[in-house]
């Protein structure tokens, strides 16, 4: 039975699993504290939020909250990452953030998104998406052709019209 102070931890963990939209599992042993600080104000600044808890605290906490749980959660002292808004922003800030020289101790593990665990390699590909506002600029681009096709189709015929009568007005203006 967890002593009060442990199921306080896990009640805010737990609410943080029910807030986020996707959770991802970084090791983060080896990182100095100008490191760990950068990583955490990346992550903020993508909409979300880097929390260390321990395995087992994090464990109880997603299955309070009926998520499922990582099998990279049962190794090494992981940090937990909460991403509230768009789930490719916070996973391209851990991403850049490893890529960066000197940030070699920060190893994305895993995660969980939409109910179902990720590997590392999709965590990489997720944070290759490009931006939500980027995606729905696409999708109504798509979504927008038919109807600007239809349009230029059915106006078509009258500006044809107009054009004939154009032509038709000047040759009457030249022969008067």
């Amino acid at each position: 039975m967890p002593t009060e102070a442990k199921r306080a931890e896990i009640d805010a963990l737990a609410e943080n699993v029910k807030k986020s939209n996707a959770i991802f599992i970084v090791e983060y042993r080896g990182l100095r504290v100008s490191q760990s600080t950068a990583v955490r104000k990346a992550v903020r600044a993508s909409g979300g939020e880097i929390k260390v808890a321990k395995n087992t605290l994090m464990r109880i906490a997603l299955r309070e909250s009926g998520e499922t749980t990582a099998d990279a959660i049962n190794s090494g002292p992981n940090a937990y990452v909460f991403a509230y808004g768009d789930v490719a922003a916070a996973a391209r800030a851990l991403r850049d953030f490893a890529r960066e020289r000197g940030n070699e101790a920060l190893v994305i593990k895993g995660g969980i998104l939409g109910g179902r665990v990720i590997d590392r390699e999709q965590v990489t590909a997720l944070a290759d998406l490009p931006s939500k506002e980027t995606l729905v600029a696409m999708l109504l681009g798509v979504l927008n052709g038919p109807a600007r096709g239809l349009v230029t189709v059915l106006s078509g015929p009258a500006r044809g019209l107009v054009t004939a009568l154009s032509q038709i007005k000047e040759q009457k203006e030249k022969a008067a």
